[in-house]
């Protein structure tokens, strides 16, 4: 067993050295690339905290901070003073760089700079109210008996938003309506099959990311909520969460939208790992008829019987369908003032707060589940084999058409809506200035949202059976 062990890794190593040397300028572009990443980003954000914490190991601050916090924390978190003191700065450290990425455009701003400012707050202020029990003045997720909770939510002001938002899944739907009205339907009708095809393929983490997740030794639904992260949309993650497991689904939507803000960074250089240069560079030849335009009364008629369709199917992620279906009828029905409300304030200030809710739910208790680390791996494992899978559809559809196909348009399947189709339009650009992939890339960004919502659905509904 051991020799055959050592066969295995031996050759994946061979397997490696053999993709290294047949794509030597893609791995070296990446490597430039990443490179360029640290020096630019990276290592100026880490600077400073790297500064900071020896400052405050060579002063003794960090010891004095172990010997006074050693009881409370060892009753609170398991963990020495020492220890948790050294965990609370490491977080504290991690939102403010999480803000720093956000600013610099790295990661998603819109959620990552009041999700950074909200892990660096609510690990900064523990509190350790009489008989030693640990909080926040911020929120209390865990609260469960109506009393205590009447009396929460007029002392922590962020909890009406938590407890009337949050955790019945309203800040989802209304964010999907958002969604909804930025939808232009045109582009799946243009081409369904194609759009249908690619979207399908890059699905692929959210399937096969259920049994590698129930090996590793979670409950069949907690696997499915982990693998919704694999269709790169935030609140599907969180709506399947909240009914499929309960008890995590705080950390799960935590690891979703911090791994959703690295798909602007990070899918890039898997789709130059994977396609090359040649094909990047494809400029795709127009269909001989220009494509038709659908009318609005279409595009309605359409939205309308979907929805209806799905509800029946799918009864218990009807709210979820309804808000995404009701945004694009708005939007095709010419109602501007409304339209223009929730895909402006509205859905910009359910995100804001949403970022602001998962960086409190960041503290230390929270995180300090076993459960996490598992959830971390599979989470950007879910992207990872989502984002393959959307490339190898690109790859397909290049063939089925004799080359008349940029396999790029693969990754903007993964429906993390616009921003895999703006990456893919990017990579294209930056190897051929006049190839525009973009109509196709959203045809396949939107009809991965629907597939993302009818797979969430069918993980809700079939799931708990079983």
């Amino acid at each position: 067993m051991a020799m055959r062990g050592r066969w295995l890794w031996a050759l994946a190593a061979a397997g490696l050295a053999v993709g290294l040397l047949v794509q030597a300028q893609t791995a070296a572009d990446a490597v430039r690339e990443g490179i360029d990443l640290c020096l630019r980003a990276v290592i100026p954000s880490l600077f400073p905290f790297f500064a900071v914490s020896s400052l405050l190991v060579s002063l003794g601050a960090a010891d004095g901070a172990g010997r006074v916090l050693a009881r409370p924390f060892r009753r609170l978190f398991r963990c020495g003073g020492a220890g948790c003191a050294a965990l609370l700065l490491g977080l504290i450290l991690l939102g403010i760089l999480l803000v720093y990425l956000g600013r610099k455009g790295v990661l998603e701003p819109l959620v990552m700079i009041p999700m950074g400012l909200g892990m660096a707050a609510v690990n900064a202020g523990v509190l350790i109210f009489p008989g030693g029990m640990h909080g926040n003045l911020f929120l209390d997720p865990m609260v469960s008996e109506t009393d205590q909770l009447m009396n929460i939510l007029q002392i922590d002001f962020l909890q009406p938003v938590y407890t009337f938002m949050f955790s019945n899944g309203l800040i989802a739907c209304l964010i999907f309506m958002g969604i909804g009205t930025m939808l232009d339907i045109n582009f799946l009708l243009a081409k369904p099959l194609q759009s249908m095809f690619l979207a399908l393929c890059a699905e692929l983490g959210t399937f096969a990311v259920v049994p590698i997740a129930f090996a590793m030794g979670l409950s069949p639904n907690d696997s499915a909520s982990i693998a919704m992260v694999g269709g790169a949309d935030g609140p599907m993650v969180l709506f399947a969460s909240l009914n499929l497991s309960k008890s995590i689904f705080v950390p799960i939507t935590v690891v979703a939208y911090l791994y959703l803000g690295l798909t602007y960074g990070g899918y890039p250089y898997l789709v130059r790992a994977m396609v090359p240069k040649r094909l990047r560079a494809i400029k795709m030849q127009p269909p001989k008829k220009a494509p038709k335009q659908y009318s609005a009364a279409t595009k309605i008629s359409l939205a309308v019987v979907m929805c209806v369709i799905l509800c029946l199917l799918f009864p218990v992620a009807a709210p979820l369908f309804f808000s995404l279906f009701i945004g694009i009828v708005i939007k095709e029905s010419g109602l501007k003032h409304v339209c223009d409300f929730i895909s402006g304030p509205m859905l910009y200030g359910s995100t804001f707060f949403l970022g602001i809710l998962l960086g409190i739910l960041c503290d230390a208790h929270t995180l300090l589940d076993p459960t996490v680390l598992k959830l971390l791996v599979l989470g950007i494992l879910a992207l990872l084999i989502s984002g393959i899978g959307g490339i190898l559809g690109g790859y397909a559809m290049y063939f089925l058409k004799r080359g008349n196909f940029n396999p790029v348009i693969g990754i903007a399947a993964v429906s993390c809506v616009p921003t895999t189709a703006k990456v893919a339009q990017k990579i294209v650009s930056h190897d051929n200035p006049t190839s525009f992939v973009l109509a196709d890339a959203l045809g396949a960004n939107i009809t991965g949202v629907i597939t993302s919502a009818i797979i969430a659905a069918i993980y809700v509904t079939v799931v708990p059976l079983l």
